[in-house]
């Protein structure tokens, strides 16, 4: 029997005698939850023993297909690999109307080494670099989605949801409005009923720019795969609590056109053995670890794009003024930067990182930033010097920072061609990865949009 080795106590359903059926998941490679239901009668075997998946669920594109190039299915015989349980999310799922609980699994090979194709695996072997160098970092997500109306059409596939009044939630921002808040009270409370159930440690909520468009906080964890953990897991409490509410959650980058996109902005700290924060300084510049780790933030950056902006929506959020970084840059305290220093708090010094959609596979996010940042701290890189102030305008920063891709065939060349993500994330995963998005971005080639009609239809 393959156990989990970081602990030897099997999960039990015994606190919840009331629960029916184990919802029982992946993630795979585009963050989709892939699984099954088991019957209560047999819960107790998975959470024990595991449970078998075929090893080309964590392969699938963005639509649930087989990627023949990715190399798990097609020609394999498509085998089974065993999943088992992470330790701490066994939970009831209290959005469900059956009594039900969940828990992530994650890929094991027959050694009980994690599947190189598990993005929670992929994570883990990062953070194992860091545990060579006495080193642990301390990391937090922030996300955000909107509510949107569930009721939709090919015309009409997104609009804002009705406030208790009966109006549409138009036009208006209202961002941090604190009675926009109110407006969704009974909703957004029963997210953070539902996540403090499931162990996820919900912080602050607020409202962001978009009509109906939030954002919740995570509290900072010495584990960041817990962090990825938590940030996976509360995706799935939002889209469940808005669907019994009659409403749909979406973390889709840029659902509207002309409104602002959703991100997922990632803080970072880093411990050393005694507990102290490295990146801590007396002069609130940061210390010199800090510095390398931006270094290799922003000299690495360009080649995990594909990562950062997944899909094809998600460059539409890196666009001028939409609140989105277009450059490899860093600053103090600058939320235009895609790598902000805050350092007002010498003990909470730290880095947070803006460039990802609330799109992204949480896990191999965290697990690009990170290795980017190891990149820099191992090399000793200096980051660019950040420019003067000037007119605030992003060809200002030109002479100083790489642009990013500003669309999905550049983002997925980078990634495909870059030693850094082959020496991180394994040659095998850079292939699998860019295997699924070139299979997603061929699917995109070949549909016409309706603007292509509106537009040359008749007129070319």
């Amino acid at each position: 029997m393959i156990v989990d080795q970081k602990h030897s106590i099997a999960p039990s359903l015994a606190q919840w005698p009331e629960i029916e059926v184990l919802e029982a998941f992946v993630i795979d490679v585009n963050g989709v939850a892939r699984g099954k239901w088991i019957p209560r009668d047999r819960a107790a075997e998975v959470l024990q023993k595991g449970m078998a998946l075929p090893r080309s669920a964590l392969a699938l594109d963005i639509w649930g297909r087989d990627v023949d190039e990715a190399g798990l299915a097609n020609g394999t015989g498509d085998p089974d690999g065993l999943c088992m349980p992470v330790e701490g999310t066994l939970a009831p799922a209290t959005w469900l109307d059956r009594p039900t609980a969940q828990i992530l699994m994650t890929m094991r090979n027959s050694n009980g080494e994690p599947f190189f194709a598990d993005p929670r695996g992929v994570l883990s072997r990062v953070l194992d670099r860091f545990a060579a160098l006495d080193l642990r970092p301390v990391v937090a997500a922030e996300l955000e989605f909107y509510l949107i109306d569930a009721t939709r059409s090919a015309t009409d596939p997104v609009r804002p949801p009705k406030s208790r009044a009966g109006r549409w939630q138009g036009w208006q921002t209202q961002v941090l409005s604190v009675s926009e808040l109110h407006e969704f009270e009974g909703l957004l409370s029963e997210i953070t009923r539902c996540a403090r159930l499931q162990g996820i440690p919900v912080d602050a909520t607020l409202r962001e720019n978009g009509p109906g468009q939030y954002e919740i906080n995570l509290k900072h964890v010495a584990d960041p795969l817990k962090a990825a953990d938590h940030a996976v897991l509360l995706k799935r409490v939002v889209k469940g609590v808005a669907h019994r509410n009659g409403l749909d959650a979406t973390f889709m980058a840029k659902p509207y056109g002309d409104c602002e996109g959703s991100g997922m902005h990632v803080h970072i700290s880093m411990l050393d053995k005694a507990g102290n924060n490295v990146f801590a300084s007396e002069d609130g510049k940061g210390s010199a670890t800090m510095l390398h780790a931006v270094g290799g933030l922003v000299a690495t950056m360009g080649e995990a794009m594909a990562i950062f902006a997944p899909h094809a929506n998600s460059y539409r959020r890196l666009t001028p003024g939409a609140h989105a970084p277009l450059y490899a840059s860093w600053d103090y305290d600058n939320r235009t930067a895609a790598v902000r220093l805050i350092t007002a708090s010498k003990s909470a010094s730290r880095i947070e990182h803006r460039v990802c959609g609330a799109d992204v596979n949480p896990y191999l996010a965290m697990a690009a930033i990170l290795a980017g940042m190891h990149h820099g701290i191992t090399r000793k890189l200096a980051p660019p010097p950040v420019p003067a102030p000037k007119s605030g305008r992003p060809e200002d920063l030109d002479a100083e920072f790489e642009r990013l891709s500003s669309n999905w065939d550049d983002g997925i060349e980078a990634f495909e061609e870059s030693e850094f993500v082959a020496d991180y994330f394994s040659a095998d995963y850079q292939r699998l990865y860019a295997a699924c998005k070139r299979q997603e971005l061929d699917e995109f080639r070949q549909r016409v949009t309706d603007v292509e009609y509106d537009a040359y239809l008749r007129n070319a």
